[in-house]
């Protein structure tokens, strides 16, 4: 199992947005070269985000900002807008295991609630970190950078 980079190309946008807000537009353009991906990647990405009403983007001229305060937006709220988790399943089980095996005729008793639960602990902990976190961690480490030259 992994995450897509969707997530982390998220959380680097709104990094990228908050750090540079006063000093640059953000567009797509912008914010490509700072992931190192194509525009179109991050478009589509900014699009998620902006459906689940984490950012506002401005057509024609560009621009894109964050609609709420970092310590609102968690982890949990990117994940959910850019992770294409069907039906709400983290975890995709193989269709039809053999009936006529006992693993296979019991596979769904033994992992169902195990998986269900797995994801709900990812859930919860995603829920526990915000922009916040990272912004302030950013911010350090630019810092820091500034102090070494």
């Amino acid at each position: 199992m992994q995450i897509s980079s969707r997530f982390t190309i998220a959380v680097h946008i709104f990094a990228c947005i908050d750090t540079f807000k006063d000093d640059f537009k953000i567009t797509s353009d912008f914010l490509a070269s700072s992931v190192d991906v194509n525009p179109v990647i991050i478009r589509k990405i900014l699009l998620q985000l902006k459906s689940a009403k984490l950012v506002e983007v401005q057509r024609g001229t560009g621009g894109t900002s964050i609609t709420r305060p970092l310590d609102k937006i968690t982890f949990y709220d990117i994940y959910h807008a850019v992770e294409c988790v069907e039906n709400g399943e983290l975890f995709h089980f193989h269709e039809h295991p053999n009936q006529e095996c006992p693993v296979g005729r019991n596979i769904h008793n033994v992992l169902d609630s195990k998986l269900v639960q797995i994801q709900t602990g990812l859930e919860n902990e995603l829920k526990k970190i915000t922009l916040a976190d990272v912004i302030k961690d950013t911010q350090y480490y630019i810092q820091k950078e500034k102090t070494r030259y």
